[in-house]
């Protein structure tokens, strides 16, 4: 936000008004995104389609044993 001395106190007001009711909206959006996520999850699991955390963890060791595409 450039110099606010520099708009009238009404501007200001409603920028943060703004600012106010985005991250509002964010913050759902990404509640709803990480509800669907969890669900998702706990249908996986209860399917018996899903991995148990100690698949999970030596999946991502190996996958850190590998040297990286980068070095």
């Amino acid at each position: 936000m450039p110099f606010a001395s520099h708009r009238p106190a009404s501007q200001i007001v409603r920028d943060m008004m703004r600012g106010y009711v985005q991250r509002q909206r964010e913050a759902r959006e990404y509640g709803a995104f990480l509800h669907s996520k969890v669900d998702t999850a706990r249908l996986s699991m209860r399917a018996d389609i899903g991995r148990s955390n100690e698949e999970v963890e030596a999946r991502l060791a190996a996958r850190r044993a590998q040297p990286s595409a980068k070095e």
